[in-house]
């Protein structure tokens, strides 16, 4: 079996080339939530090319088979489509056990399924910021409380939870949606240490701005927007390597790390130069309908967006 590349997160086309030959996730299965478009889409075609057998879920359900049939056209694909409502517990147990009936014990879920409102926190509606805390947060610990007695019995599995940058910085606009992110972490935190010794990793990926539908109209800072891909060569890596913290693009972890141990106004002066103000890349949008209407479909479509 061949090595993963050392370096990620700039595969070269030469390691993207020789992944799905190598096929070194052959034998495992991956559910993958909110994998219908973006940064879910992405993971579950790189880990099935990788040679996992996947399992798409998605809120909406149409999407879903589409995706798992345009993947798994691919040689070797091996996908399922199925609807998925994280925030409702029925919905998460059917979805996880109808994965496990078709396609074998679940080695690895990949919480992805999330959303995003931006804003001054006053004026965002109450239903986007509950909405946010019951995709975002209770769906990751349902996912978790669902899929990991299984893992332990087994002595074996693989939680991540991609989270963000967010996790770790607050911009000025994503109020509700960073404290979403540093309750996953938190709550990762605590439930890895419960795991310990059991065989059993919980892994935290955190990507900066990612080019999708959520983070339409964002600013990204003094980094570079980030494909999807990126992420998905982060979460095949951690994946083949489980550790706990994954930052794409590296360099933020090194930044947050710096910030942790400088005094107050150092600290404060680095968050200005560093973290995107997004109240201020809103104010400066020439055409704001793209990003109202995402956020409207979210909060009443109840369609989540990885």
């Amino acid at each position: 079996m061949a090595a993963p590349p050392r370096h990620p997160y700039r595969f070269s086309r030469r390691d993207r080339d020789r992944l799905p030959r190598a096929e070194p996730l052959t034998g495992r299965v991956v559910a993958v939530t909110g994998a219908g478009r973006g940064i879910g889409r992405a993971v579950a075609a790189r880990l099935a090319a990788a040679g996992a057998a996947v399992a798409i879920g998605d809120l909406d359900a149409e999407l879903a088979t589409e995706t798992a049939g345009a993947l798994g056209a691919r040689p070797g694909g091996r996908l399922l489509g199925l609807s998925l409502d994280v925030t409702d517990t029925h919905s998460f147990d059917d979805f996880l056990r109808t994965v496990e009936t078709r396609l074998g014990p679940i080695d690895v879920l990949i919480n992805n399924a999330g959303i995003m409102w931006v804003g001054r926190f006053e004026e965002e509606p109450e239903e986007a910021a509950l909405r946010q805390f019951d995709v975002n947060v209770h769906g990751v610990l349902r996912g978790m409380k669902l899929v990991i007695p299984g893992m332990r019995k087994r002595g074996r599995g693989h939680v991540v939870n991609i989270a963000s940058a967010a996790s770790k910085v607050a911009p000025a606009g994503e109020a509700t949606y960073a404290a979403t992110k540093h309750a996953v972490h938190g709550y990762s935190t605590a439930v890895r240490a419960e795991l310990r010794g059991t065989g059993v990793h919980v892994s935290l990926v955190m990507p900066g701005v990612v080019d999708t539908e959520l983070a339409v109209g964002t600013a990204t800072g003094p980094t570079r927007r980030l494909t999807t891909e990126q992420v998905a060569d982060a979460v095949l890596d951690v994946v083949l390597r489980p550790r706990f913290e994954v930052f794409v693009p590296r360099q933020v972890a090194a930044l947050t790390r710096l910030a942790a141990v400088l005094p107050g106004r150092a600290r404060d002066a680095l968050h200005h130069l560093l973290v995107p103000d997004q109240l201020a890349a809103l104010s400066a949008l020439p055409d704001r309908s793209v990003r109202a209407a995402y956020e409207e479909r979210t909060r009443t479509a109840r369609l989540p967006e990885g």
